[in-house]
């Protein structure tokens, strides 16, 4: 895994490839309890709020469809593993893209959530874009919980993708 500081911009990622498919790990703390962000990443209304549309079956075996407003990602989700308020595992499907997989777990830390989320099965050749837009729906949850609009996807994604690049070049 490489790692995600550079200079004075906030990287949350960490890049890394196993069996030959890129991995994202992206972490960072919430100042909100376990209960409020597992609603926020599994509520179909909230989820509406900050990272997209999503209809279906948000539980354990349940298959949903998504489109993301920041990065334009849409697909079938499949609920793999669910646990309340701690974990979830998706298996994701999209037309044109690898099969992938999207394990969340979180935290609690004192008053705060740490949230970490890893992204698998990524192609390494677009690693740094994914990485780039994970970030940034990570970031529009946190603004979403501090009760601030998400931020310009593009312009945060210009800001971003360099860093990841930086960080993928070393990958094997």
């Amino acid at each position: 895994m490489t790692d995600g500081s550079l200079g004075s911009l906030r990287i949350l990622g960490t890049l890394g490839v196993i069996h030959g498919r890129g991995v994202i790990r992206l972490e960072d703390r919430f100042s909100t309890d376990r209960d409020d962000l597992w609603s926020a990443l599994t509520d179909p209304r909230r989820l509406s709020r900050w990272l997209g549309k999503v209809e279906g079956e948000l539980q354990e075996g349940g298959d949903f469809r998504a489109r993301y407003f920041a990065s334009g990602w849409e697909g079938v989700c499949h609920v793999e593993e669910c646990s309340p308020p701690a974990s979830l595992r998706l298996l994701t499907s999209a037309s044109g893209e690898p099969d992938g997989v999207v394990e969340v777990r979180l935290t609690a830390d004192s008053e705060q959530t740490v949230l970490v989320l890893e992204d698998r099965g990524v192609p390494i050749d677009e690693i740094a874009s994914y990485g780039a837009g994970d970030q940034i729906h990570m970031e529009d949850l946190a603004a979403y919980l501090a009760g601030r609009e998400p931020c310009d996807a593009r312009e945060r994604w210009r800001q971003l993708h360099p860093a990841y690049q930086l960080l993928s070049a070393n990958l094997e």
